[in-house]
């Protein structure tokens, strides 16, 4: 049985000019990807844009990653640079629209339960936008990646100190935030 190749030697690959080998890499990660932009951002089609830009950076960077950390953690450093520059191009709107999907929900074909995970989908959508980005970040890399302090800190380029206050901070406007609770 074939082991899949590891992400270093697919980057090697994909530095020497293997199309398969970038396309291997892109597939790994590109559900997490739009999964973590769309939390970010809250928005399905601008979370696709965001991808689509992540990828983009990823491949012109590619040879800049040096293999002294893990690519995931490279990967979602610049998924968090882009998210934090849309997010600063575009201020985030504190709701979704009622009639735009939030997410595409894992519920195989059971209606009750599709419509239920969209709905605390777009519960988790609007409460992420309603905090600043530097909160989301943090917010999105604990719940949503179960990433450490320390790894928060290195992905975000803070230290894990200051990750963990952000999260109590954000934890505690969330939990403050009445319009968020009265759905509850």
């Amino acid at each position: 049985m074939l082991t899949p190749a590891s992400d270093e030697k697919l980057v090697k690959r994909a530095l020497a000019g293997s199309d398969g080998a970038w396309t291997a890499l892109v597939k790994r990660y590109e559900r997490r990807v739009y999964n973590y932009a769309l939390r970010m951002v809250g928005h399905p089609d601008d979370a696709l844009d965001l991808v689509q830009e992540v990828f983009l950076g990823v491949y012109r960077n590619l040879a800049s990653y040096r293999g002294d950390g893990a690519f995931p953690a490279w990967l979602f450093r610049i998924a968090a640079y882009r998210c934090t520059d849309y997010l600063r191009r575009r201020r985030p709107v504190a709701s979704l629209d009622d009639d735009e999907p939030a997410a595409e929900p894992c519920t195989g074909s059971d209606p009750v339960l599709a419509a239920i995970a969209t709905d605390a989908n777009r519960l988790v959508v609007r409460a992420l936008a309603m905090l600043p980005p530097a909160q989301r970040h943090v917010v999105e890399l604990k719940f949503f990646q179960h990433c450490t302090f320390d790894e928060i800190g290195a992905r975000l380029g803070i230290s894990p100190n200051t990750a963990k206050t952000r999260l109590y901070s954000a934890l505690r406007k969330l939990k403050a935030c009445k319009e968020l609770n009265d759905e509850l």
